[in-house]
């Protein structure tokens, strides 16, 4: 008979895990570095500054939605460990939102003064289709319908919208063709942005953790028969129509990844995690390689 008393934490517990990682791998968004991203931004011809002027308003707008979108699942999970966890979650989204503010303020806007351009918002309606905005309701309508009846179901149709659609697969998705657009490596004929890189690769790791909890949290739900994994699959059957309409395009020709590109990346992303949580054999990925890179 162990002598040790029980104590309130589970470290063993994987959101515990995952909670330590965004601890351990705490970043600042005002400590990154913009300056060689001014320079840089002034290369870009008018037409592909807006292009990406809209992907940004984009990305900061879906940080600024689940970062407020959140609060009904920490009201409703009972776990201590799944607590510690959104904790950082929502740290985190405040910090992506954080980030694209600044981004607008401190790179768009002198890149608007020295081309004339009066300056531009991050939140006019002009960068934002129908398919983007009904995306977000949804997501917003499936997170408050938690508070309303805290079912097995609801649960996994949260997760489903906002773990593994808007962030899992549009967020992602984004951010790995934002990212590899203006990496020196990837595309050496446009200009690097090197601050902008920075806090992307930030976001996808943090980003990994978010979507590791909602796989486990699903897969939990399946294994436990709560769940039919059919819920999920027609959950995010539907909505990927609105994904594929609202992820983002440089659209311009030469360099650069393409739309057809993207849909590709996130079908394939949204098939290997959909085979991890409904295949009992299959194990889910650890938080290092949920949150480690790899293009």
């Amino acid at each position: 008979m162990s002598d040790i008393p029980p104590m309130q934490i589970d470290t063993d517990a994987r959101p515990f895990r995952y909670y330590r990682h965004a601890v351990e791998k705490h970043w600042d968004p005002h400590e990154i570095d913009l300056t060689v991203d001014r320079d840089g931004i002034a290369e870009l011809d008018d037409a592909a500054f807006e292009g990406l002027k809209r992907a940004l308003a984009l990305f900061g707008a879906g940080e600024d939605a689940v970062t407020t979108d959140l609060a009904p699942l920490a009201v409703v999970l009972e776990e201590f460990e799944d607590q510690l966890f959104l904790t950082t979650q929502l740290y985190e989204e405040a910090k992506h939102s954080d980030f694209f503010d600044r981004y607008w303020r401190e790179v768009i806007h002198p890149a608007e003064d020295a081309r004339g351009h009066a300056h531009s918002s991050p939140t006019d309606e002009r960068w934002f289709t129908e398919e983007y905005d009904e995306l977000f309701a949804r997501n917003e309508r499936a997170m408050r319908r938690l508070l309303e009846a805290d079912t097995a179901e609801n649960r996994a149709k949260a997760y489903s919208h906002y773990h593994l659609t808007v962030e899992g697969i549009l967020a992602q998705t984004g951010y790995y063709g934002l990212t590899r657009e203006f990496d020196a490596e990837t595309h050496p004929t446009l200009p690097h942005l090197p601050g902008l890189i920075g806090g992307l690769t930030q976001i996808r790791s943090d980003e990994g953790r978010h979507v590791g909890f909602g796989m486990a949290k699903l897969t939990e739900l399946i294994q436990t028969g709560r769940v039919q994994p059919d819920v999920i699959e027609s959950t995010i059957g539907d909505l990927l129509p609105l994904v594929a309409a609202a992820i983002p395009s440089q659209e311009r020709d030469g360099p650069g990844i393409s739309s057809t590109d993207l849909i590709e990346y996130a079908r394939n992303k949204h098939d290997q995690r959909m085979t991890q949580i409904t295949t009992a054999s299959q194990q889910l990925p650890t938080v290092e390689e949920l949150t480690t890179l790899t293009d």
